[in-house]
């Protein structure tokens, strides 16, 4: 068999009476009678004892009998079965897993810290149980490998400089990111009957030998952003004085003037400080 089965065996409660009755009697035999009868009540009590299985909610027993698949039982009671059956307890609950802080290489070779946190859980226990040594165990470092491999995939960041216009990044496409993710650990960790409710990334960093040079970059690329935008402002804002002056016929330049007239508004709409205006008391040529 290479399935789950999902069975359901005899309800305990019946035998927990069986049990309390051999129990209480060879005591009752042994003290009253003095009569070695009592020995085979008290073999059959705790030979009863052994065949009660309890399963709690949200867990599963995964039963064997010589080495062979019985089933499994999903539904929590207390029942009582074979007592040589030999019972294995699989949760069914949701899980937590935060991998721990791994130091891979992006797509374009830079060194980052990266971290996920997985939420899953045991959907057949059959794999779970026959088809993986430790399914824990499994999870963890199908996780890791899983995370190294998204890592190389997409770079960290995008730089304009580099010509690199990567759709999807680590740092950007997060949900983009954690579908790719989650295809993966499902992929992954269907071999062990387990399912993937929730996967993303839990921390991401670059390498600290690389933090600070990439810091600086990108403040330089926020920077380089930020003037191209005031340049391309203070060019309007310029094209439209000189328009007005034309237009409304205050004063005439020529070709110098305007020449020095725009290089003095550009000076001041694209300083990082206020201009100092000098005032010229005499004529425009001096």
């Amino acid at each position: 068999m290479k399935t789950e089965k999902i069975i359901k065996p005899t309800s305990g409660y019946l035998m927990l009476l069986v049990f309390f009755t051999l129990f209480i009697g060879s005591i009752t035999i042994a003290i009253k009678f003095k009569s070695p009868i009592f020995l085979l009540a008290l073999i059959v009590a705790v030979f009863i004892l052994f065949g009660f299985i309890l399963v709690n909610p949200n867990t599963s027993k995964v039963i064997l009998l010589f080495g062979k698949y019985v089933g499994t039982i999903k539904q929590n009671g207390l029942y009582w079965a074979n007592p040589f059956f030999t019972k294995k307890s699989i949760s069914l609950r949701a899980s937590n897993f935060d991998s721990e802080r791994l130091k891979v290489n992006d797509k374009l070779g830079n060194p980052v810290m990266i971290s996920t946190i997985l939420v899953w859980r045991v959907t057949n226990t059959y794999k779970a149980a026959f088809d993986v040594d430790n399914y824990e165990n499994f999870v963890r470092v199908q996780t890791d490998a899983a995370v190294r491999k998204l890592a190389s995939m997409y770079p960290y960041d995008n730089f304009a400089d580099e010509g690199h216009d990567e759709d999807i990044t680590l740092r950007s496409s997060v949900n983009e990111v954690s579908d790719a993710l989650e295809k993966e650990l499902e992929e992954r960790l269907s071999i062990a009957g387990i399912e993937v409710l929730e996967a993303r990334i839990g921390y991401l960093a670059y390498a600290q030998e690389i933090a600070n040079a990439m810091l600086k970059r990108q403040q330089a690329t926020a920077i380089v952003a930020a003037r191209h935008k005031i340049v391309q402002g203070a060019v309007g804002m310029v094209e439209m004085a000189l328009e007005e002056l034309n237009k409304k016929e205050i004063v005439e330049l020529d070709e110098e003037r305007k020449a020095a007239m725009v290089s003095n508004l550009m000076i001041v709409l694209c300083g990082d400080k206020d201009a100092s205006p000098v005032l010229n008391t005499g004529t425009l040529n001096h």
